[in-house]
């Protein structure tokens, strides 16, 4: 099947040219207004890969976008896009949306602080609308000021971005210096010229399972490493990414840790290969009446999933693997992680292998480990 083509990225506005509302600020909260989890979150970045490459991800729950190069290529403008991402979010993932736009950065962002929950608002276009909208805002509303130079400026009775907008540029520099002066005044005027900078891919990801009590039995660590092999598995084909090598941490209940690392035969995203490396390292730990408090995996030496080389075989079982697992991914988009799951990871009485109270399973952010 023929990918469909992404839409191109903003071409750089010409020296001087006012720049037209294409950011967009985005927060996200789950429905409950709980924040959403790790995984979650890089689909939710995939989400907005299908309308721009220009992102910038905000971790642990928001996103900056420049869709100014998707206006022509959906035939929308700014807020129809927003309403399009707000509308799969919720559709989608359970995820409601607070969206802010602006003509930069600075003017998303300030929008989306003063939108109430699942609202999109734009700043209106235009000097004396960007000014209206800014002027009676505290200085501390702005991106960038700290308490110290908020502090600094209300000693002088600027204390709102109107204020600031109207003292001259030299008093604003010798109360905060030159270069900090010069920035607060640009950008009490609504200007920010900083672009919307895509992050690097992560190069880890991973998942951790915490059982209800101090686990002895290998069939429920088994069960645990299933679950997280096969969500982890899930995360990178969402992502486009495959790991070279898998690493399993072992938490005891008198809290120390054992870490054992895998490399794999080669990058790979597929489940039942990550589960299969996963039972290898929990076997060579030789684990026998140790009291387990938690496990976790983390797939390490991301890369692209191009760089994925399938070794093609005659046995039908593997083709009808990948076919299956093609299948679960797309259930899943359409109607949640939940709703389709590994049967092996269920009990004899057909329920999840959770423990009370449960621990369920809680998904780490991209790089970092957890102590």
């Amino acid at each position: 099947m023929t990918p469909a083509p992404r839409p191109p990225a903003a071409p750089p506005d010409p020296p001087g040219a006012p720049r037209q509302p294409g950011m967009l600020h985005i927060r996200f909260r789950t429905v409950d207004g709980t924040p959403v989890s790790a995984g979650c979150f890089e689909q939710l970045l995939g989400l907005l890969a299908q309308f721009t490459p220009v992102i910038e991800a905000l971790p642990p729950d928001a996103a900056l976008a420049d869709v100014r190069g998707a206006l022509r290529y959906f035939d929308r403008d700014a807020t129809g896009l927003a309403e399009l991402v707000r509308l799969r979010a919720l559709a989608w993932h359970g995820v409601r949306c607070t969206i802010g736009i602006g003509a930069n950065p600075l003017l998303a962002r300030m929008a989306a602080q003063g939108a109430a929950p699942g609202e999109i608002r734009a700043v209106p276009e235009g000097a004396p609308a960007v000014a209206a909208f800014l002027d009676r805002r505290p200085v501390s509303a702005l991106h960038g000021v700290g308490p110290a130079t908020a502090r600094a400026l209300c000693a002088y009775g600027l204390d709102s971005v109107g204020r600031i907008a109207a003292a001259p540029p030299a008093t604003l520099q010798r109360i905060l210096g030159a270069k900090t002066g010069r920035i607060v005044y640009e950008r009490a005027r609504g200007i920010d010229p900083t672009p919307v900078t895509p992050n690097a891919a992560a190069r880890s990801m991973g998942a951790e399972h915490r059982f209800g009590h101090d686990e002895l039995d290998p069939a429920r660590r088994r069960r645990a490493l299933l679950s997280l092999a096969d969500g982890l598995g899930a995360r990178m084909r969402a992502s486009g990414q495959a790991a070279r090598a898998l690493t399993l941490t072992v938490r005891y209940a008198d809290r120390s840790t054992t870490t054992r690392t895998r490399r794999l035969d080669g990058p790979t995203a597929h489940g039942p290969a990550l589960t299969e490396a996963a039972y290898a390292l929990h076997a060579a730990l030789g684990l026998q009446r140790a009291r387990v408090r938690s496990v976790a995996l983390r797939a390490e030496d991301l890369c692209r999933a191009e760089r994925a080389v399938r070794q093609l075989t005659f046995d039908p079982s593997d083709d009808k693997a990948h076919r299956i697992e093609a299948a679960v991914d797309r259930a899943r988009a359409r109607f949640g992680t939940a709703s389709v799951r590994p049967a092996a990871t269920l009990d004899r009485a057909g329920r999840t292998d959770r423990t009370p109270p449960p621990p369920g399973t809680k998904p780490l952010g991209p790089g970092v480990n957890r102590p």
